[in-house]
């Protein structure tokens, strides 16, 4: 395993990062995620990320359970802004939301302190120096280590980092985008904006809901015990489940037939060979899938492969 540094910190993170938004809910049961967990400890993973709002806290639940034994051996991530109740102050990024939403996460996740912490969404409705103080302040009662943000254009970013420069206070060291072959965009001003503030870029749906795995047939729906089958992938199902993504799948299968690797490790060294990213985040609902990941990190794309990945989706 290979390990980073987040943004301009010290703070060392595995190029994968286990993604948690399938557990807690059912469709992987506690027993499995502590054997995913297990595997990920044996496999150099040191970087798990969640999310208040998965399953209404749940994720969080059974990964604090499922580290409790190691905690400091992980680097645990969340999330918060995701309305966590009715009221009108249970949502978004105000000092009165952030910091309800923190404590709930640190008593979800059995800890008391929590290493990175992102703020899920950009919330219009909040000066950004509001949020930023905040979080700072949680930072300097030793509640949170390290920020990031999550789903920030490049704007975004840069509007909170001036802030933060401005002001003296504590930066977002990382952010959480999506970015597939199909999701591009972020190339334009994102990745430069990080590039620039050595902000370490931590993408999510690489596997564009799992149909990039190559696991799946466009012929058939998918089974109903898999992933793409679950109740919480239906977005991903919406978006990604359709002839242009099963035509990347053949093209990834074709560039397989001269290496010595499997479609969703060429996805991973794919994204991997970006300057910017500093960890992928995906979701493993079994040991052998951790893995089949972890071993993606030692793959060297030649130059030829890489500009034919490169002209997918363009």
């Amino acid at each position: 395993m290979q390990y980073k540094q987040l943004g301009r910190s010290g703070l060392q993170i595995s190029e994968i990062c286990l993604g948690t938004n399938m557990f807690g809910d059912g469709y992987v049961d506690d027993q499995r995620v502590f054997s995913v967990v297990d595997a990920a400890r044996e496999h150099g993973v040191n970087f798990i990320d969640t999310a208040d709002a998965y399953h209404a806290g749940m994720s969080e639940q059974v990964v604090g359970r499922a580290v409790h034994e190691d905690r400091h051996d992980f680097v645990i991530a969340t999330k918060g802004f995701i309305a966590t109740g009715p009221g009108p102050n249970d949502v978004g990024l105000s000092r009165q939301h952030l910091i309800h939403a923190v404590e709930d996460s640190l008593r979800r996740l059995g800890t008391d302190y929590i290493d990175l912490y992102q703020v899920h969404y950009w919330d219009p409705n909040t000066p950004v120096e509001e949020t930023m103080r905040t979080l700072d302040d949680m930072v300097r009662q030793g509640k949170i280590r390290y920020l990031g943000c999550s789903n920030f254009a490049g704007w975004q970013l840069m509007r909170a980092l001036w802030v933060s420069d401005n002001h003296g206070l504590e930066r977002f060291e990382s952010v959480q985008p999506e970015y597939n072959f199909a999701r591009r965009e972020i190339e334009i001003e994102l990745f430069p904006a990080c590039r620039d503030q050595q902000v370490s870029v931590i993408p999510y749906q690489v596997f564009m809901g799992g149909v990039l795995t190559g696991t799946y047939d466009s012929k058939s729906l998918p089974p109903e015990d898999s992933h793409m089958a679950s109740r919480h992938a239906a977005r991903a199902k919406d978006t990604y489940w359709n002839d242009s993504t099963f035509e990347m799948v053949e093209t990834l299968r074709q560039v397989t037939a001269d290496l010595d690797v499997n479609v969703a490790q060429i996805v991973l060294a794919w994204t991997l060979s970006k300057p910017e990213v500093t960890s992928v985040i995906v979701g493993s609902s079994r040991p052998e899938q951790v893995a089949s990941n972890v071993a993606a990190t030692d793959v060297e794309l030649p130059p030829e492969v890489l500009d034919r990945l490169n002209a997918l989706g363009q």
